[in-house]
Formats: structure tokens, C-alpha cells, sequence
């Protein structure tokens, strides 16, 4: 099937000819073609119950933040290390990952879905919506 997208990233990085970086240019053009708007994300409101208990939460901001507080069940995986762990992400199921707003973690999971994880998706608004918009917190 080829390189994956990401790998082909750090390859160029190196200085790869030119055909290269246009294999890239269209692997993630071909990713964004078919994406919807709301392909890839949650939101707070969607977390009934029912998908609280069979989601994986993924946290990924710095440690510190994590310990400090974070999502009951949820574990860690720091936003840049995504691709690198994403062997320890589920491939079936839902996997929501968050950060505190989402931006970082809207990062880690373009990076999860270019590398074929369809499955992992970002929470809007993050932790901090979370908090005042989910419809279920657990106790």
C-alpha cells in the first residue's frame, strides 16, 4: 500500500525529491476530501452514559495535567507521542481523545486517522467542556 502519510512526513523532512512530498500532499488531500465536518469528533453532550462506559478516553496533555485531574478511566498519552503509541489506542471501539479545549488533541487524532485509526475521534471543547456540557459525568 505504500508509506504511510505521517512516516512520509519525517522522510521529507530529510529532503526527499519532490515526488515524494507530492505523495504526501496527496495522501492527506485524499484524507480531507472525504471528511466530513463532523467526521473525526464528540461532542460533550454526546457522552450518554451508554458511551462513557464503552469509549476509551485518552488524555493528552502534559502529565502534570493529567495528574492533577482528568477524566475518570481515562489514561495518558501526551499529544505528540499519538503516533508513535498508537499501538496502545484500541483499533475497534470508540477512542475519544482530549486535551483542555481540543486543539491539541484535534491534533493527535488527525495524526490517529491519517494512520487508518477511523475509530479514534477528538472531544470538542475538552476537558473544560466537558465538564459544564457532558451529558453524563460519572461519580
Amino acid at each position: 500500500m505504500g508509506m504511510k502519510p505521517l512516516a512520509l512526513a519525517a522522510l521529507l523532512s530529510l529532503g526527499l525529491p519532490a515526488q515524494a512530498e507530492d505523495a504526501l500532499s496527496e495522501a492527506v488531500g485524499d484524507y480531507m476530501d472525504f471528511a466530513t465536518y463532523e467526521q473525526g469528533l464528540i461532542l460533550p453532550a454526546q457522552i450518554d452514559a451508554d458511551v462513557f462506559a464503552s469509549a476509551t478516553f485518552v488524555d493528552t496533555r502534559s502529565a502534570e495535567q493529567f495528574e492533577a485531574g482528568h477524566i475518570k478511566g481515562a489514561t495518558h498519552i501526551e499529544w505528540r507521542e499519538v503516533p508513535a503509541r498508537l499501538d496502545e489506542l484500541p483499533e475497534s471501539g470508540l477512542v475519544i481523545l482530549y486535551c483542555n479545549t481540543g486543539s491539541l488533541s484535534a491534533q493527535a487524532t488527525f495524526a490517529a486517522r491519517l494512520l487508518g485509526r477511523e475509530n479514534v475521534v477528538v472531544l470538542q471543547s475538552g476537558i473544560i467542556g466537558w465538564k459544564t456540557d457532558a451529558a453524563y459525568i460519572p461519580k
